[in-house]
């Protein structure tokens, strides 16, 4: 009689592991909804391209690295240096964004930003 409460209480026990291993197992660690940024908005490079610079590129581009993406210098450095130009999906800078050295420092909206923002013209607005 103590053997079958011991193999019972171990067969329970074995049945709540495999739950548990299924239930949590399927879980995503990280889930997100992707933002989309609405092609006909204006982006403009002092609220939307620079943060992005900031957080994600000047640990890097601080002035040692072309081009310089530094608050004040990184719309000349852009401009000047031929990493913007028509038509904006062969631009070098957003054709940087997207590969695969760099492809990892920016969101998938963060990359839709800065295409627009060529596409827009590149303003310095």
């Amino acid at each position: 009689m103590k053997q079958n409460s011991t193999i019972l209480k171990s067969g329970v026990a074995a049945l709540f592991i495999i739950g548990g291993v299924i239930l949590f197992g399927s879980c995503e660690k990280y889930s997100f909804l992707v933002e989309t940024v609405n092609p006909a908005d204006t982006v403009h490079f002092q609220t939307e391209i620079q943060p992005i610079f900031t957080a994600n590129c000047v640990s890097c581009h601080k002035g040692l690295r072309n081009p310089d993406l530094r608050d004040g210098n990184s719309y000349a450095s852009l401009t000047g240096s031929g990493f913007v130009n028509l038509p904006a999906e062969t631009s070098r800078l957003y054709l940087q964004v997207n590969s695969g050295s760099h492809n990892s420092y920016t969101l998938p909206d963060e990359k839709q930003k800065i295409l627009i923002w060529i596409q827009q013209g590149a303003k310095n607005n």
